[in-house]
């Protein structure tokens, strides 16, 4: 049975990490990063393929964690879809790595590697380089930003020829 324990156990933990060539923020301030954020830009993945409008509200749970509050609108299902998570501090408060379930046991990094100081805008992967967004206080971002984050996450080894640019036009 111990032996059946450490792949799983291995696969877990190994969900958490940071993926090679990142560095998480020093100096994170979650109390600055709670709140509504809007997705501008993501490599497609199945949990949100085919969502537009995507937008994430952190808040704070009794239990010291952060509530996570994912919402986005399918056109092909004419209707919007939400998830609800927690996240932790893998390391400490102050290092923008967290770990965030939506089906525990099962936790992803939730890696923040960039963000402005007037907590605007925000760089975030998980454990590899196959995930990665763009988050804005606001639905659209200047085109400046959308450059640097293109540039940035280039140079870091992401794959920005498959970013998916996330709609955010208001719907009727």
């Amino acid at each position: 049975m111990k032996l059946l324990l450490l792949p799983l156990l291995a696969l877990l933990v190994s969900c958490v990490s940071v993926p090679k060539g990142i560095e998480p923020i020093h100096n994170f301030s979650l109390e600055r990063y709670l709140g509504t954020w809007y997705e501008i830009a993501r490599l497609d993945h199945s949990f949100e393929r085919g969502l537009s409008h995507v937008s994430a509200e952190y808040s704070l749970r009794d239990d010291g964690g952060v509530r996570v509050k994912n919402v986005g609108y399918s056109a092909a299902k004419d209707r919007w879809q939400e998830a609800v998570g927690k996240a932790y501090f893998v390391k400490d408060e102050k290092t923008g790595h967290l770990k965030v379930t939506f089906q525990w046991p099962f936790y992803s990094s939730y890696v923040v590697f960039k963000l402005d100081d007037a907590y605007q805008y925000a760089y975030v992967t998980g454990n590899d380089l196959n995930t990665l967004w763009l988050l804005s206080r606001t639905p659209t971002v200047d085109d400046e930003v959308l450059k640097d984050f293109k540039a940035d996450a280039a140079r870091r080894g992401f794959d920005v020829t498959s970013l998916r640019m996330v709609d955010q036009t208001p719907l009727d």
